[in-house]
């Protein structure tokens, strides 16, 4: 489903799933829209379950980008599969200084810390979009031992870098601001730096995996990442 978004925008609907096979879809779209490399064509966002398309009226009409993309959705028309993206692995400091609610999430759910961990790590997760704020990663794959409603009082302010839980739904985020997810861990990585080449780490359809790592080697990384020794980058180790 295709529907106006203002004069400036339209939102091709994929459902109202939150799943793999519904992002597969958007991703492919975004993909195929910036093959297509549109006259026009300003920004596209995608999202859990659509694809915002920003354009310019002057240079494409909707009905004309309307057509393009129904013939992207028909090169797609077997069925978008999700894409082998780009996989990293992402160091996490949990618990402690860097995690102050991996306590009361091994609580809630009759674990040790070190269970909760364990769990988490485990997961292969998926990056659905990017957004709230930049660089925010919300990642799906969160094992089912480990939804956890949100907290009933959100915190005004959480660093960047923190790994939390949010109902069915891991995230990292990209700068400090107010929260209402369980704040279980810190990676050291900086997902959103403007100064840099790369602005955003992270991008939708990549593939993270999470290794804790000790109070120690967190704070001896993080000074490598800011000395610039250490470059984070897709398949590359964390230390």
């Amino acid at each position: 489903m295709i529907l106006p978004v203002g004069d400036c925008a339209v939102s091709v609907q994929f459902g109202e799933a939150v799943d793999l096979s519904t992002n597969a879809k958007v991703l492919a779209l975004d993909r195929n829209l910036t093959a297509a490399a549109l006259p026009g064509v300003v920004e596209m966002v995608p999202t859990y379950r659509s694809l915002m398309v920003h354009f310019d009226p002057l240079q494409i009409d909707s009905s004309a980008l309307a057509a393009a993309i129904q013939r992207c959705l028909a090169e797609d028309s077997a069925g978008a599969m999700p894409s082998d993206g780009r996989r990293w692995q992402v160091p996490v400091g949990y618990g402690g200084e860097f995690g102050m609610d991996l306590s009361d999430i091994a609580v809630r759910h009759g674990l040790s810390e070190e269970a909760v961990v364990a769990i988490h790590v485990s997961a292969t997760y998926h990056v659905y979009m990017i957004g709230f704020a930049p660089g925010f990663a919300y990642l799906g794959g969160l094992p089912e031992g480990l939804h956890t409603p949100r907290r009933s009082e959100p915190r005004m302010l959480t660093p960047a870098g923190s790994v939390s839980i949010g109902g069915a739904q891991s995230a990292i985020a990209s700068v400090p601001l107010p929260s209402g997810w369980h704040m279980i861990g810190r990676t050291p990585f900086v997902s959103f730096d403007p100064k840099r080449d790369q602005v955003f780490l992270f991008q939708p359809g990549d593939i993270i995996r999470f290794t804790a790592i000790s109070p120690a080697d967190w704070h001896s990384l993080s000074g490598r990442l800011q000395r610039g020794e250490v470059v984070p980058g897709p398949d590359r180790a964390s230390a």
